[in-house]
């Protein structure tokens, strides 16, 4: 009797929720209007995507024949089989846990930093940070920088100094790509996450900084803490959601500078595996579960960050 009871007041429970739902679409029916198209198209091109590739990772799917259902062979072979997916799963988080936080940090410390400026000198300033990030010219700039000849800049300015004798292949070296790659990154990481964190900081109501003051607030660091951040919570999890969506999906830079693959696969990463057997090979099957792996960890990635910034000024 007493579980025929509760499952009558869920379902009745249910039953108030759909008709409160239901009552509230009628009331903004134009909103949803709005909104609809937003989520056709958010549904057709992300959400369908995603479930679909997760899908067709447990087959043998290459675009030719009709996919054959494999289970979990493709992830038992990513595991226990591949030895480059490895590499690459290594030099991701390695690259990630560099590149991602040093340029949320970075972000965040020269928005706060213009943000101190007069509004036409912040305008110019910004520009001038946010410009690498969107200019086609920096893989050339760098390219000609570390060129491997003694026409690169790097190269003749030590060979001048006579640190070094013969030119250094910096892009050819394994021992030079990676750091070089995770320069280049940081030098174009300045992009919307940093325009975010600038709009945020312009739209803190001033009088919270009075009112920390009569509370006690002593310092910048004090206000940075208890104020600034806490008021600019939606720009800080929006910037951290694009500075982890940028380093996981590290690959262009790499293939820009030392080319696919890299040597001795010393900056091969998971995107570039991606391509490799999604966009070269047409194993469609196998690249899916490679996505679904660089899915996943994305994800939990983005549940961390927004679990330690939820705690920010408590």
């Amino acid at each position: 009797m007493a579980t025929a009871t509760k499952k009558k007041q869920a379902a009745s429970r249910e039953l108030t929720m759909t008709q409160w739902k239901l009552k509230e679409m009628k009331q903004n029916w134009i909103a949803y209007i709005m909104v609809g198209p937003y989520m056709l198209l958010f549904t057709l091109f992300t959400i369908v995507p995603v479930v679909m590739s997760i899908l067709i990772s447990f087959t043998d799917f290459n675009m030719l024949e009709f996919p054959n259902i494999v289970w979990m062979k493709n992830y038992v072979t990513l595991f226990f089989d591949d030895d480059i997916f490895l590499v690459a799963c290594k030099n991701t988080f390695i690259f990630a846990a560099i590149v991602g936080p040093a340029s949320y940090i970075m972000s965040f410390l020269v928005a706060w930093f213009i943000n101190e400026l007069p509004p036409k000198v912040r305008a110019l300033v910004t520009l001038i940070f946010y410009a690498p990030s969107i200019s086609g010219q920096v893989y050339l700039i760098w390219g000609t920088l570390f060129s491997s000849d003694s026409y690169g800049w790097a190269n003749a300015i030590l060979m001048e100094l006579g640190i070094i004798d013969t030119e250094i292949l910096w892009f050819q070296d394994a021992k030079y790509v990676m750091p070089l790659c995770i320069i280049v990154s940081l030098w174009t990481s300045l992009g919307t996450s940093f325009l975010s964190f600038i709009a945020g900081l312009q739209g803190i109501d001033h009088s919270l900084f009075e009112a920390g003051a009569v509370d006690g607030v002593k310092n910048r660091w004090q206000e940075l803490y208890y104020i600034t951040l806490p008021s600019m919570k939606p720009q800080l999890m929006f910037g951290a959601i694009m500075s982890i969506t940028g380093s996981f999906g590290f690959g262009g830079i790499v293939t820009a500078l030392a080319g696919f693959p890299s040597v001795d696969y010393c900056a091969h990463t998971i995107m570039h595996h991606l391509e490799d057997y999604g966009g070269q090979r047409y194993e469609i099957g196998y690249s899916s579960a490679i996505a679904t792996i660089l899915f996943l960890i994305m994800i939990g990635a983005n549940m961390l960050v927004k679990k330690i910034i939820s705690k920010l000024g408590t």
